[in-house]
């Protein structure tokens, strides 16, 4: 399983999350589904192939909890930020995004649209 450290430069996080990277058509479809809770700067990135608004986006059926979402483009520069609450049909960015962060709700206030973001293999 790959693990992705995420940091925001433009707003420097006191500590980087550190999100399992989900690549395939079965990690990105499972997803969060059906976990209790998420731990402190844990998530999952959901990647695509290629930038786009309907292949990024999530739907939150059978999920626990409300999750932070922040959509990333192919230059690492967040595109989009939403509460995703739980049972929820569909979420989508309002730009084509080529990541999806999915983390805890807490860290949402943490990151903004035009932020640049770092990923680094941990």
């Amino acid at each position: 399983m790959r693990r992705i450290e995420i940091q925001n430069e433009t707003h420097p996080l006191y500590e980087p999350l550190s999100l399992t990277y989900c690549d395939s058509f079965f990690e990105r479809l499972q997803g969060l589904m059906f976990r209790k809770k998420l731990s402190k700067n844990e998530g999952i990135i959901l990647a695509e192939d290629s930038e786009s608004r309907l292949n990024s986006a999530i739907h939150m059926f059978f999920m626990n909890f409300d999750i932070a979402t922040i959509w990333v483009n192919t230059k690492y520069i967040v595109v989009d930020v939403k509460l995703a609450r739980k049972w929820r049909p569909y979420y989508s960015p309002s730009l084509p995004a080529r990541f999806t962060i999915e983390t805890r709700v807490e860290y949402l206030p943490l990151f903004k649209i035009g932020d640049q973001l770092a990923f680094h293999d941990c």
